[in-house]
């Protein structure tokens, strides 16, 4: 892997340029594991909504989502919705599902005054990174993800999944491989469980990737007085999402600390400038956000589901 993001400087519309050089942007994404077009015009949501297009396809829908964020136009979404000074941890894009998108795009609309990168890193050095006992734990015992979606807690399910009917949730979770049962007095929650592999290989270049949910979902991962309260309130099932080994058997939180270390030895970052494009390999490469002061606004969009 080259450098990461690798930087492709020009002018003009985007969009146009994606379409005339489809063929070397694309190899040079397998390459680098992700590109940062600069100096180009976006053009905004639909300007964002074309960039898609020429390169990999029609925007996909956010379903089966994770963190808050709206829609800004059809397949167009506001960056997540939390907090300026919460770090959001490394990750996949919906390496929880039994279908992500292979490509990832992310537009700075208005940079942030300070820090508020999308840091990056390479799974594969992730994976190469992680202690050869705990990566053997996990290939054997895949990993298991556990979520919430209660009326007091996380999101709703009507929100995650974009739809008021249980009949529609209950037929994607059955096509998704998860385990879903009503909770709450009136059936008005819904938990879900699925297990999946921790390691997966690159469809194009074969390497073995660390890509999964583990860190960034496990209860660790929660301020320590929020894991507190959420524990103390919910019990040990009840956070609005958790990660544990897939036979059920709790992840020690030294393991996902090592974890968190491999992630941050392989990071890079960079700061946005306004109209910046990142498309990246979500695949190849995990990504986050750093705390920020200052207006940040960061557009994205998603293509390519695996399978």
């Amino acid at each position: 892997m080259s450098v990461l993001p690798e930087i492709v400087a020009g002018a003009g519309v985007v969009a146009d340029h994606l379409h005339r050089h489809h063929r070397d942007l694309r190899a040079r994404l397998v390459s680098a594991g992700a590109l940062l077009l600069r100096g180009f015009d976006v053009g905004g949501a639909d300007g964002l909504a074309a960039a898609i297009r020429a390169l990999s396809g029609e925007p996909l829908t956010y379903t089966e989502q994770s963190s808050p964020r709206s829609v800004i136009s059809g397949g167009i979404y506001t960056s997540t919705e939390y907090p300026p000074a919460a770090t959001i941890p490394l990750h996949n894009e919906m390496s929880y599902q039994a279908v992500w998108p292979r490509t990832l795009f992310f537009h700075c609309v208005t940079p942030p005054d300070t820090l508020g990168a999308t840091p990056l890193a390479s799974v594969h050095a992730v994976h190469e990174l992680v202690d050869p006992d705990v990566r053997a734990e996990f290939v054997r015992r895949r990993w298991l993800v556990a979520r919430n979606y209660g009326a007091d807690i996380g999101l709703r399910w009507n929100t995650a999944f974009g739809t008021d009917s249980r009949a529609e949730v209950e037929r994607f979770c059955a096509a998704g491989g998860l385990r879903a049962r009503w909770t709450g007095p009136d059936g008005e929650g819904l938990a879900t469980t699925a297990v999946r592999d921790a390691v997966h290989h690159h469809p194009v270049t074969g390497l073995p990737l660390w890509f999964n949910h583990v860190v960034i979902f496990h209860e660790s991962s929660l301020p320590a007085e929020i894991r507190e309260v959420l524990r103390e309130s919910y019990g040990p099932d009840g956070f609005p999402n958790n990660a544990f080994y897939g036979d059920g058997g709790v992840i020690p939180d030294d393991v996902v600390a090592h974890l968190r270390q491999c992630y941050r030895r392989a990071t890079v970052r960079f700061d946005y400038q306004p109209d910046d494009l990142l498309i990246v390999d979500n695949m190849a490469v995990a990504h986050g956000r750093e705390p920020f002061t200052g207006p940040r606004r960061v557009a994205v969009g998603m293509a390519e589901p695996s399978a």
